[in-house]
């Protein structure tokens, strides 16, 4: 159900639930969490929604972690969806990232929304090296580089669907993992601006599903905002 694939020499999997999975580091990757953005729209005076996002976003986080028996998680930055929201953390729900993070190398990398360190233990860095591969929040510089940040989307058969975006062994940049996130379409000017044109999409969904970054493009509306 997931997509195998290979970049800058590591051999990695796009999961079909959104998250990227390396199973010779034993490691999962996430991006943009947001936890509590509900709580954090209501607080400024913006829509109100159900505040049931976080733990949609962690069951799904609890369900790649069994799946994959990750030791080492990296998330990429807008974990949180203010500095604010860590500390309004539900108790049953912090309890439950607690327990997540408990015997796990665990690494929040800090994002724009969530720039600087957190109170809820693991290592907080503004980007992060690994054999060979560069993580960071926002994309910089190319080459064996994953980010976040843009929430890439695609349409197929009229449904919105997160997507990675696969630029050869320069860029990898990873869905929105969190519930209640917005997205970019492909084809928006910042999507285009950091992806090739031999690019790949690799729409999530029931199945991790790849499509030339050109055919993501095409089936996308035009839109160069990003919904937040």
């Amino acid at each position: 159900m997931d997509h195998a694939f290979a970049f800058a020499g590591a051999h990695l999997r796009a999961m079909a639930c959104g998250a990227l999975h390396w199973p010779d580091q034993r490691l999962l990757v996430v991006s943009d969490l947001h936890f509590g953005k509900s709580a954090r729209l209501a607080r400024r005076g913006g829509a109100l929604l159900p505040p049931y996002e976080t733990r949609e976003t962690l069951l799904r986080l609890d369900q790649a972690l069994e799946v994959t028996g990750a030791q080492r998680v990296i998330c990429l930055g807008d974990s949180f969806d203010d500095l604010q929201a860590e500390a309004e953390l539900e108790e049953t729900d912090r309890l439950w990232l607690i327990r997540l993070m408990a015997g796990r190398d665990w690494i929040w990398i800090a994002g724009n929304h969530d720039p600087g360190p957190g109170h809820i233990g693991g290592s907080h860095r503004s980007d992060m090296r690994l054999a060979g591969l560069t993580f960071r929040h926002m994309a910089e510089t190319p080459g064996g580089e994953v980010s976040g940040h843009f929430h890439p989307k695609a349409r197929l058969a009229g449904q919105s669907r997160p997507c990675f975006l696969i630029d050869g062994d320069a860029r990898l940049i990873l869905p929105a993992f969190g519930a209640y996130t917005g997205g970019l379409w492909c084809g928006a000017t910042a999507l285009d601006a950091v992806m090739g044109p031999g690019a790949l999409a690799v729409l999530t969904g029931p199945r991790a599903l790849p499509l030339p970054y050109a055919a993501a493009c095409q089936s996308s509306p035009r839109s160069s905002s990003l919904a937040r």
